[in-house]
This record gives C-alpha cells, sequence and structure tokens, in this order.
C-alpha cells in the first residue's frame, strides 16, 4: 500500500506539472536520496525527489478494537520532497518546491472521487504540511546521510495496512510488440 500511494502522488503531481507549466517530462520522481554504500541514488538533476523518512502508527480511533481479532493497521507516513537541482538552477527548485506546496494546498485530500487512479484498497489520504525547526530539519538530513536541499516535509494520514490484502506489485508491461 506505502507504494501504491505514494506512486499515485508522484503522478497526480507530474499531471498537475505537465498541464500547468506545458513541459513533457516528468519533474517528480519518487527515490530515496542515497544508495546503501552512500552514493548518490539519482541519475538526473532537475527532479523533486518524493523520499519516506518516517512510517507512524495512528492511534486515533483505535478505541474498543476486538482484543480476539487483528485489526487493520493505520498508518501516516512522513514524504520528504527534495529540490534535487543543479547549483545554476537554485531559482528553479524553489520554484518547483513551491509548485509541489501550492499543490498540496489546494488539494489536500486524495480520493477516488478525485483521484480516480488510487489504489482500490486506499480510502483516502489527507497531506499535511510538517512544521519542523531548524534543529529537527538538520537532524532529518543527518539521518538521511545527505546535504541539505530545498525541502519540505508532509505527513500523508491514514493508509490502512491490512494483512489480508497485501499483494505483489507487477508493473504493467507495455511497448511489446508482435
Amino acid at each position: 500500500m506505502i507504494q501504491e500511494a505514494l506512486s499515485c502522488l508522484v503522478d497526480e503531481i507530474n499531471s498537475f506539472f505537465k498541464s500547468k507549466l506545458k513541459i513533457t517530462e516528468d519533474k517528480v520522481v519518487l527515490s530515496g536520496l542515497l544508495n546503501a554504500d552512500g552514493s548518490i541514488a539519482m541519475r538526473e538533476e532537475n527532479k523533486i525527489v518524493v523520499t519516506l523518512v518516517n512510517v507512524e502508527k495512528e492511534t486515533v480511533g483505535q478505541n474498543g478494537v476486538n482484543p480476539h481479532t487483528s485489526p487493520p493497521l493505520n498508518i501516516n507516513l512522513y514524504v520528504l520532497f527534495s529540490a534535487y537541482f543543479a547549483a545554476a538552477n537554485y531559482h528553479e527548485a524553489l520554484r518547483f518546491l513551491s509548485f509541489v506546496m501550492g499543490y498540496l494546498q489546494q488539494k489536500n485530500v486524495f480520493n477516488r472521487t478525485n483521484t480516480p487512479q488510487l489504489d482500490g484498497g486506499i480510502e483516502k489520504l489527507v497531506f499535511e504540511m510538517e512544521n519542523l525547526t531548524t534543529e529537527k530539519m538538520n537532524n532529518v538530513w543527518a539521518a538521511l546521510g545527505a546535504k541539505y536541499m530545498p525541502s519540505v516535509i508532509y505527513k500523508m494520514r491514514m493508509l490502512t495496512i491490512d494483512g489480508s490484502i497485501v499483494r505483489e506489485f507487477r508493473p504493467e508491461i507495455s511497448g511489446i510488440q508482435n
């Protein structure tokens, strides 16, 4: 469910950029910032990188749970939007980061009505910008092992994980011709 939710978010923002800015390339990618060996994970510059930085159990609404069954797990995801742009394009980094913030301000709830491609196992996703002090933001970047880039963190509320519906993800194959 995490991959489906974040991929849908990336697709939505890319569609927004393409229609609003009349561009053809995807400017938003789902990726870590660094590989396990410490090398840079991104091959291309001038992108907004969407990275999962934390998963938190949602405790609101957990009262009255039947102790004899395992209830679904409700989680919140903390998503980092980083502007990975060449130094000469710093102004573009700020511009695209502002576009992401503007988009999530106007559409902070994703549901099947306003986002038909949302996975059937996801009821809705709600986005809230996180207010982090400079010290906390420094801690995030230190934990990631990366140098600071213009960025913003959003809390994506309530993704439900139900073990009975977990399935393997197989990307669609396209472009095969006989």
